[in-house]
């Protein structure tokens, strides 16, 4: 046990190290998720999350020292979120041809992610620092933490958040979607991409290409919806409930 300590100490002075441990995590995660038919019950990002989480513990490493070496993948949140026009592009057709039903869609979701977020919170009895951090948590990462710091909420606990959103809506949607007989995949993949964001989009892309492809516009799209209505939205919700 000393000789795997000093390994330890030694190991945790490389930046590099839980930058390392992230990415091998996610594909432990993923390895787990192709052996089980690619059901949504085992996601990877969960698996990761979990698996970090307790590898935190067992070595007593606080976030700080955690995030100074996997900030990279942080990093790429930004470029990851620039991407997102690609798909935007790709199907301007498509676009144009469900605009209106998508502005519908659209302001329709948004709303009801950050209103029945903070009802039911409010009913559970959250502290209004809570309440805001729970404001933008179906927008994409970078977007939301922004946005939570704007309004004056947690970007600490708004990651938490978005994390735990994006990985409710991957292991639920294509169930649910299916019970509710939903057929149409720029459908199915626009509602998970303004629900749960990126990592509801990983799982759309993984069911059907279209539903990935309509699931990263709604991603984009209720980012930005959620940029611009969450700080004008968040003193009223936090006042009226």
């Amino acid at each position: 046990m000393t000789e795997f300590t000093e390994i330890w100490t030694y190991l945790a002075r490389d930046p590099l190290l839980w930058l390392t441990l992230t990415l091998a995590a996610y594909g432990v995660g993923d390895a787990a998720f192709k052996a089980s038919g690619r059901k949504p019950l085992i996601n990877p990002v969960l698996i990761a999350v979990a698996l970090l989480a307790v590898l935190l513990r067992l070595t007593d490493t606080n976030y700080a020292t955690y995030f100074e070496g996997a900030q990279f993948v942080h990093f790429m949140l930004g470029p990851a979120t620039v991407a997102l026009a690609v798909p935007l592009y790709a199907n301007l057709g498509n676009i144009r041809a469900a605009a209106v039903p998508m502005v519908c869609a659209l302001f329709a979701g948004s709303l009801t992610a950050m209103i029945s977020g903070v009802w039911i919170a409010r009913a559970l009895g959250a502290s209004p620092d809570t309440l805001l951090a729970l404001v933008p948590k179906s927008a994409t990462a970078p977007v939301a933490l922004g946005v939570s710091d704007a309004i004056g909420g947690s970007p600490s606990l708004t990651a938490v958040l978005v994390i735990t959103t994006g990985i409710t809506g991957a292991i639920i949607a294509t169930p649910l979607l299916n019970l509710l007989r939903i057929r149409d995949w720029r459908a199915r993949g626009f509602a998970v991409g303004v629900a749960s964001h990126g990592i509801g989009t990983a799982r759309a892309f993984q069911v059907h290409e279209t539903a990935g492809a309509f699931s990263g516009i709604g991603m984009g799209l209720n980012a930005l919806l959620t940029a611009l209505l969450a700080p004008v939205l968040a003193p009223w919700l936090i006042g009226l409930y």
